[in-house]
C-alpha cells in the first residue's frame, strides 16, 4: 500500500463565477488522472452534479461524481464530508486526485481544517484552494462596498451597524485561497482587468497566483500539483467569524427555494421572465432544467447577475421524469411569493 498521500483541490467561489465549467474543462483535460468529484450544492437539486455526469468525458464516470447535497459542506463536515471521503480513500483503486466543488455560500476555511481529522489526515492532504471569481461581477461592483460612504454613514449615526454578508463570504473565500482564478476576463476591457487584478492584489494573501480564464479554460498542470498542504496552514486562512472569535457559518443570511413550472409550452416566453425575475428581485443565482414542449432534450437554464445563459444540454433520460425545476438564491429579505408569481407568468 503507498503512503503517498492522495492530493485533494478545493475549488470555491462565488455563486456563478464558474466553478462547474472550470471542473469541467479540467476533465476533459484529464490526461488519464482518475479524479474524483464531490459537489456540494446550496438547494435541493443537483444541477451542477448533473451537468458534470452529463459531460461525456473518460475522466467523467458517475460513480466518480460524488453529490452531498445535505447543506452547505462547511456546516455538514462531520456528517457528511469525512465519511465521503473515507469511502473514496477505501476503495479497491481509489482515485489519484479529488475535486472538491464548494457551494457558492460556503466559506472553505471549515472544509480544510477538516482534512485535519484523524481519519483521513494521514492519506488525503490539500494540493490547494482555487477561489473563482467572476470578473464581469467584480468591474461592476457587484461584491465591493464604498469603504468612504461607509465611514460616512457610521460618522453620521454611531448606532449604525453595517454588515454585508456576501462581501465578507467573498474575502472569506480569497483569503483561503492559493490560486484566484479571474474569470469571464473575455467581457471586460483591458483598463477594467487591469482595475480588478489590481482590487483582488490588495485582498488576497501574498503568494496567492491571480490567473485570468477565459470560460475556465487553464492548463491541468497549473490548476493541479500545486503543494499548499493547505490544511497545515489555517491560521494564515481565517475567516471573518473566526478573526471576531466566533465558530459557525450562519446561513440564515440567504435564502433558497425551488420553483417546479412542469412542461414549458413557449422558451422564449420562460428565458424572459427569468430575466425580469432576476433583474426585479436582484436575485443572486438563479438555476436549473426546463421540459420544453417538443424537445427531446432538457434545457440547462443558469443566471448570475443580469447574465442568463441556456442551452440543451442532453436528451431526458427513459427512466428520468421530465418537468421544470429552477433553484432560485438571494438574500434573506427576498419575496418568494413574488418571485414564483413572476416565474410562472
Amino acid at each position: 500500500m503507498s503512503t503517498q498521500k492522495i492530493p485533494a483541490t478545493v475549488i470555491t467561489g462565488f455563486l456563478g463565477a464558474g466553478k462547474t465549467t472550470l471542473i469541467r474543462n479540467m476533465l476533459e483535460n484529464a490526461q488519464g488522472r482518475r479524479i474524483a468529484l464531490i459537489i456540494n450544492e446550496f438547494g435541493d437539486v443537483g444541477v451542477d452534479g448533473e451537468i458534470l455526469k452529463g459531460c461525456g468525458v473518460d475522466a467523467c464516470r458517475e460513480e466518480d461524481v460524488i453529490e452531498l447535497a445535505n447543506g452547505c459542506i462547511c456546516c455538514t463536515v462531520a456528517d457528511d464530508f469525512v465519511p465521503t471521503m473515507k469511502k473514496l480513500l477505501d476503495r479497491p483503486d481509489p482515485p489519484q486526485h479529488i475535486v472538491i466543488e464548494t457551494s457558492g455560500l460556503a466559506l472553505p476555511q471549515p472544509l480544510v481544517r477538516a482534512f485535519n481529522w484523524p481519519e483521513i489526515k494521514s492519506r488525503v492532504t490539500v494540493d490547494g484552494v482555487v477561489t473563482v471569481v467572476d470578473a464581469k461581477a467584480l468591474a461592476e461592483g457587484r461584491f465591493a462596498d464604498d469603504e468612504e460612504a461607509v465611514q460616512a454613514q457610521r460618522e453620521a449615526d454611531p448606532n449604525l451597524e453595517h454588515e454585508n454578508p456576501i462581501e465578507e463570504l467573498f474575502e472569506d473565500q480569497l483569503n483561503c485561497a492559493d490560486m484566484v482564478i479571474l474569470n469571464k476576463t473575455d467581457l471586460l476591457d483591458g483598463a477594467e482587468q487591469d482595475q480588478v487584478t489590481g482590487d483582488l492584489k490588495g485582498l488576497v494573501r501574498a503568494g496567492t497566483r491571480l490567473v485570468p480564464t477565459r470560460h475556465g479554460v487553464i492548463d491541468i498542470a497549473a490548476l493541479l500539483g500545486l503543494g499548499a498542504s493547505a490544511e497545515d496552514d489555517m491560521h494564515n486562512r481565517l475567516s471573518h467569524h473566526e478573526m471576531e472569535g466566533e465558530q459557525q457559518h450562519d446561513h440564515d443570511d440567504f435564502v433558497t427555494f425551488i420553483v417546479s413550472l412542469g412542461e414549458v409550452s413557449d422558451r422564449a416566453a420562460l428565458l424572459r421572465r427569468i430575466e425580469t425575475t432576476i433583474a426585479t428581485h436582484d436575485v443572486l443565482r438563479l438555476k436549473g432544467f426546463a421540459d420544453v414542449k417538443g424537445s427531446p432534450a432538457r434545457l440547462l437554464v443558469q443566471g448570475v447577475g443580469p447574465r442568463l445563459n441556456s442551452y440543451f444540454d442532453r436528451p431526458w433520460k427513459a427512466e428520468e421524469a421530465r418537468g421544470t425545476q429552477i433553484v432560485v438564491i438571494g438574500e434573506k429579505h427576498m419575496d418568494r411569493a413574488a418571485i414564483e408569481a413572476m416565474l410562472r407568468g
